[in-house]
């Protein structure tokens, strides 16, 4: 959790070391690069993080971020709730809807395809925890359904739906989602 600014600034040297410290530049915005809308939710989203766990929603700057995070988020349909990925987070490409509810926890350096979901939306989401460990990967449209926990170094193939635990080193894949084999280290 983003809890100081040292942390913010930890969290977003991470979130653009994982991509190479690549920031993108006017030329990108003024020719339409998806990575920049891409970096540029993330790292409202990081700065929404911080202004909500300093208590600081009363500021015009935690104005400012939420409604560029909430126009960003419309524009690349994606709905990232705050406080729930860690450090290191990649989405590499926009165009599928993406969906990380509120009670997901995912940890640092995850990669996310376009179309991924975690969570479904009904009347008992709430109790439906999701925790995602380190480094890793979900291919694309793959969903994430109940309260499950998915290990390290988990690789999701594309089109998959999770609903039962995953354990770490793992490749999964297939409609429900069951382990195609493990990484050797």
């Amino acid at each position: 959790m983003i809890k100081s600014k040292a942390d913010l600034t930890y969290y977003l040297s991470e979130d653009a070391k994982y991509v190479g410290y690549w920031k993108p530049t006017l030329k990108d915005w003024l020719l339409r690069n998806e990575y920049w809308y891409i970096y540029h939710y993330i790292r409202h989203l990081r700065h929404i993080e911080y202004y909500l766990n300093k208590g600081k929603t009363k500021n015009l700057s935690f104005l400012w971020h939420w409604i560029k995070y909430k126009r960003l988020g419309f524009k690349l349909h994606y709905t990232i709730y705050p406080n729930t990925i860690g450090p290191g987070f990649r989405i590499f490409h926009c165009g599928g809807y993406v969906h990380v509810g509120p009670h997901t926890h995912i940890g640092k350096n995850c990669t996310l395809m376009p179309g991924v979901v975690f969570g479904n939306k009904n009347q008992n989401c709430k109790w439906q925890k999701i925790t995602v460990g380190d480094n890793c990967y979900f291919g694309l449209d793959s969903k994430i359904f109940g309260p499950v926990t998915i290990g390290n170094n988990v690789i999701v193939g594309a089109n998959s739906v999770i609903t039962k635990d995953i354990p770490d080193n793992a490749v999964v894949g297939g409609v429900p989602a069951q382990i195609i084999r493990f990484q050797s280290k």
